[in-house]
């Protein structure tokens, strides 16, 4: 949980994309215009209900602002057909396209052929876009999964899309980990978020079952520094530090894989980490707010650094407590490792003993997983105080392509073009 790490038009949602009953054609993702268009004089996009475009050079939902809400999932691919998984891959890009304009899936939820299931399952009928964002990532296990390369994706597998090694403390739920393929859906609205993942799950069965997923609220890392940073469920700040998604050079720097990587299909992408962290909520409340700031080593309040006035203003780490966790989390502390940060927090009810099940969904997009997360994680787990007080369940490790360049692309094109069937 590295704190430090730093006028639209309304689309209609009756669109109909040319869904047929034996599949989606990829070209009718376009019918019925672009996505409305955020300018710099509107209202803020939040309160507009307004479509963020899905098309460019980077998938959105990386340096994009950070919406309220997540639905994330991970798959497993239970087909070993590689024209399945392409197929499926193109159905899922033309309905992602779709849904992030606020239209419907196929012919909607009411039309269509009166004797079938409707294409889209309903519930975000007459709902605005909320700033929909749906991202895909692969996982190690589509490239080589026990020794198989079920889809001739072997000899493509980037060195950076490593297993994570174990650190101290963790304690990772093989349930609640890894998987195949990984979609991250935000938005605003909570039901346009579990609408994505859920039409995206319907329309891959018999070729892909969920594996795991999650639910966030109340982002707890923001790519807009010029907004209120906001709190985790500790209470405290979180993500000060963290990457702006309108700072180009760092964005190069630390999020998007090089052109000059290896696999040419990754350039201009990033890698995925995930990880599920338990927090125990009831012993912290418990905890005085003067140890409580000493962990952080930051103030509860401002969010200042111990020694400075303000929030932002840089930390003088040898004012720090050394066990604290902007000091261990800092990137000075870290060779400069910095990752952009997408968290969001959960409540996933109780344990069975009256805690809450609860904690923060930790999301970072970086350049090499081996010089991002790994060196931060590996300083907080073996000396942040910050321990006593939560754990690491869940974990998931994904190389993020890059965007669909427009209607015709599908996402993972590159990678699949690029090898042999």
């Amino acid at each position: 949980m590295a704190t430090e790490q730093n006028s639209s038009a309304k689309p209609s949602r009756r669109s109909v994309l040319g869904w047929g009953g034996a599949g989606l054609l990829l070209g009718a993702a376009a019918a019925g215009g672009g996505a409305a268009v955020i300018r710099s004089d509107a209202r803020p996009v939040a309160t507009m209900g307004a479509a963020v475009p899905f098309y460019g050079e980077h998938q959105a939902g990386i340096a994009t602002p950070v919406q309220d809400r997540l639905h994330f999932a991970a798959f497993d691919v239970t087909t070993d057909s590689r024209d399945a998984l392409i197929t499926l891959l193109k159905e899922w890009t033309a309905a992602a396209a779709a849904m992030t304009e606020g239209k419907p899936v196929g012919a909607g939820a009411i039309g269509g052929i009166p004797e079938a299931p409707p294409d889209d399952t309903g519930e975000a009928f007459g709902l605005e876009p909320s700033r929909l964002t749906i991202t895909i990532g692969f996982g190690r296990s589509l490239f080589d999964k026990d020794g198989r390369d079920r889809f001739g994706l072997r000899n493509q597998l980037p060195e950076a899309l490593i297993e994570l090694p174990k650190f101290p403390g963790d304690n990772l739920d093989p349930n609640r980990s890894g998987g195949d393929l990984c979609v991250q859906a935000c938005a605003d609205d909570p039901q346009v978020a579990v609408h994505a993942i859920r039409n995206l799950a319907r329309i891959g069965f018999g070729k892909v079952a969920v594996r795991w997923s999650q639910l966030g609220f109340g982002k707890t890392s923001s790519t807009t520094p010029e907004e209120q940073t906001p709190r985790n469920m500790m209470g405290f700040k979180d993500g000060t530090r963290n990457i702006a998604g309108t700072d180009t050079e760092a964005l190069d720097q630390h999020v998007w894989v090089p052109e000059q990587n290896a696999h040419t299909w990754l350039s201009g992408g990033s890698y995925l980490v995930t990880r599920r962290i338990q927090m125990r909520i009831e012993t912290w409340d418990r905890t005085s707010l003067k140890e409580q700031e000493d962990i952080f080593g930051r103030t509860k309040g401002e969010g200042n650094a111990y020694g400075k006035q303000r929030e932002h203003d840089e930390p003088d780490l040898q004012l720090l407590p050394a066990v604290s966790h902007v000091r261990l989390a800092h990137p000075d502390t870290n060779g400069g490792a910095r990752m952009l940060r997408r968290g969001y927090s959960f409540t996933d009810g109780t344990d069975g003993l009256g805690r809450l099940d609860a904690g923060l969904f930790f999301i970072a997009y970086q350049s090499d997983v081996r010089t991002g997360f790994v060196p931060v994680q590996q300083s907080l787990a073996r000396s942040d105080e910050l321990n006593e007080y939560i754990q690491h369940v869940g974990s998931g490790v994904f190389a993020v392509p890059t965007g669909v360049r427009g209607p015709g692309d599908w996402w993972g094109r590159a990678l699949f073009e690029g090898t042999a069937s």
